[in-house]
């Protein structure tokens, strides 16, 4: 289902893929965040994901204007994983309720790996 706002001039509909694209993006500029991860399903394998391909580790779903986002993670090694997805949680949830002007339900990440950054 797609989010719908309803003005005096009309209706603005706003796809889950564009959701899915901005909270990716806000994501990735979290800190202790290496990139969204794709999940294989058959193997169980998570594989890094370029920036442009952001969206795909980000599952949206949005009901009665209400959204739910899953995130699939990979972090930095020797971060804590309670700071960073706290950090990742209040960012997304801020901005994604700001850009879309709908209430974020629930956000649920999902840690795919870890990555020794240089």
């Amino acid at each position: 289902m797609k989010g719908q706002m309803h003005t005096d001039l009309g209706q603005v509909i706003i796809d889950e893929e564009v959701i899915a694209t901005y909270a990716g993006i806000n994501a990735l500029e979290c800190f202790g965040i290496v990139g969204m991860a794709s999940v294989n399903v058959k193997d169980g394998f998570a594989q890094l994901l370029k920036r442009d391909n952001v969206s795909k580790g980000v599952h949206i779903k949005v009901n009665d204007n209400k959204i739910y986002i899953d995130f699939h993670i990979i972090v930095v090694y020797g971060v804590s994983i309670a700071t960073v997805t706290e950090n990742l949680i209040q960012n997304v949830k801020y901005r994604v309720e700001k850009f879309t002007g709908m209430s974020v339900e629930k956000i649920n990440i999902y840690v795919e790996g870890v990555r020794i950054v240089d």
